[in-house]
């Protein structure tokens, strides 16, 4: 006869328990065992998709390329995959997709940014293969590849908004928008909810096994409480296979502490459109350079912006910077001084007009080759000295001309940028005066004399060698 061992062992089991409970005294109480939520115990995460990619470069070495779906023809997954050569061709290393959930329809106003389900694709830009199929091409080609992180709300409509203890609300119980903000096409969430918490911390390691991308840039990170990410990005470390980059759309020393390696340099960004505006000297983005950086922990570091979605949705850089000259010599400043440096889509072939994020908006990103070059010359110059990375940086004091120096051992780097829509004059510091160059962009030997003159927006790279 045999036997069923699985009854045999509840036997077991129940004896035990009946002459342990024998020798208790009939006054005892049991401790009380809350057993784990039922997911706790079924939940485990999604297979690996694909090799996870072992060129993610190093923090310092970022070049990163916002890219936003709805400017490419056609505006899917496979209309950037046709772009990647050329973007990989300016000297990007690394993209960051804008948003690429399902977008809610319940109060919206069609905002990428409202996510209706954070485990899906928009239909609109194809299916699952088909961004499965981008981040291996941009792997292929030496590019990392992170996507947007919505933490701080969801559409209205989301497959989370039936789990209510899950949103912020008001006394009558009814869910809100996040508060103190404009924003009342999203529902709030509520990060004192640990089943929301650990829903979202399960999303996001959800797309660096399910699409083999490598980290994210989390949207309104100031707006939400340093500890969760401190919780969100240590559980997404324990992904050991994966080297994972962070940036927090943030300015806090708590994010960087969280564990970001890189945060928004909105104060440099801001400086640097009055200085264009001519509301501020050229010289006050050294005092912005240096409070920002010594801001945050010397573990992070700063993007450094000429503009991005949320800008250009209002003004175009070649507006904001007074033309094309303009916008390329505030790039050199914010690619060079510190931080790394941050194309978005449509800037480097000089598209002359806002971009919306709420409907498509294609660019023609055959115009303006020169431009493109432009831009080629400066990232070009940026990878090939280290100084620039990480160098000890002097400033030059000058009304005019933003100039500084980097230098790192025997890499030294010299910077001239004419900030002014002037034809100017500059008196070269004595130090600097007979000292021999490479110039970054002809290549030819300059030896300086006691005098240089700068056309409008006009910039300057040398290096020693």
């Amino acid at each position: 006869m045999k036997i069923n061992s699985t009854k045999l062992k509840m036997t077991g089991i129940l004896l035990s328990i009946l002459l342990a409970c024998a020798g208790c005294s009939k006054h005892s109480t049991p401790t009380p065992v809350t057993p784990p939520p039922a997911d706790t115990i079924t939940y485990k995460d999604p297979p690996q998709y694909g090799t996870p990619y072992s060129g993610v470069p190093a923090t310092q070495d970022i070049v990163m390329y916002e890219v936003n779906i709805q400017t490419y023809t056609p505006a899917t997954f496979q209309g950037v995959m046709a772009r990647l050569d050329s973007i990989k061709a300016l000297g990007v290393n690394t993209i960051w997709l804008m948003p690429t959930y399902p977008v809610g329809v319940l109060k919206s106003i069609n905002s990428p940014y409202c996510v209706q389900n954070p485990e899906a694709v928009n239909p609109n830009f194809g299916t699952l293969t088909d961004l499965r199929n981008l981040v291996a091409a941009a792997h292929s080609l030496g590019m990392a590849v992170i996507m947007d992180w919505v933490a701080n709300d969801t559409s209205w409509d989301s497959v989370w908004i039936t789990n209510k203890s899950w949103y912020l609300q008001d006394a009558n119980g009814n869910i809100i928008p996040p508060p103190n903000t404009t924003y009342t096409d999203v529902a709030a969430l509520n990060f004192n909810s640990t089943a929301m918490r650990t829903a979202m911390i399960r999303a996001m390691k959800y797309w660096v096994f399910t699409a083999n991308i490598d980290g994210y840039r989390c949207d309104f990170a100031d707006n939400i409480t340093s500890n969760f990410w401190a919780q969100a990005l240590d559980t997404l470390n324990t992904i050991t296979t994966h080297k994972l980059i962070y940036l927090a759309e943030g300015t806090t020393s708590a994010e960087i502490s969280a564990g970001f390696q890189i945060d928004y340099a909105f104060s440099y960004w801001s400086t640097l459109e009055a200085v264009y505006a001519g509301t501020q000297a050229p010289s006050s983005i050294f005092t912005t350079n240096t409070a920002e950086i010594a801001s945050i922990p010397s573990s992070g570091t700063k993007l450094r912006y000429t503009t991005n979605h949320d800008d250009a949705g209002t003004v175009s850089p070649i507006t904001e910077y007074n033309g094309i000259q303009g916008s390329l010599s505030a790039f050199v400043m914010a690619a060079y001084m510190g931080g790394i440096p941050l194309i978005y889509d449509s800037q480097e072939v000089g598209y002359p007009n806002t971009i919306s994020i709420f409907t498509d908006v294609p660019v023609n990103y055959s115009a303006n080759p020169a431009i493109v070059a432009a831009y080629k010359q400066i990232l070009a110059f940026r990878a090939a000295h280290l100084a620039i990375k990480t160098g000890t940086l002097t400033q030059y004091n000058d009304p005019n001309i933003v100039a500084f120096e980097k230098v790192s051992g025997t890499d030294d780097v010299l910077i001239l940028v004419n900030a002014t829509n002037n034809t100017v004059d500059y008196n070269v510091p004595a130090g600097l005066q007979s000292t021999t160059w490479i110039n970054g962009l002809t290549q030819a030997s300059t030896t300086l004399s006691t005098q240089l003159s700068f056309a409008p927006y006009q910039y300057v790279i040398l290096s020693k060698n």
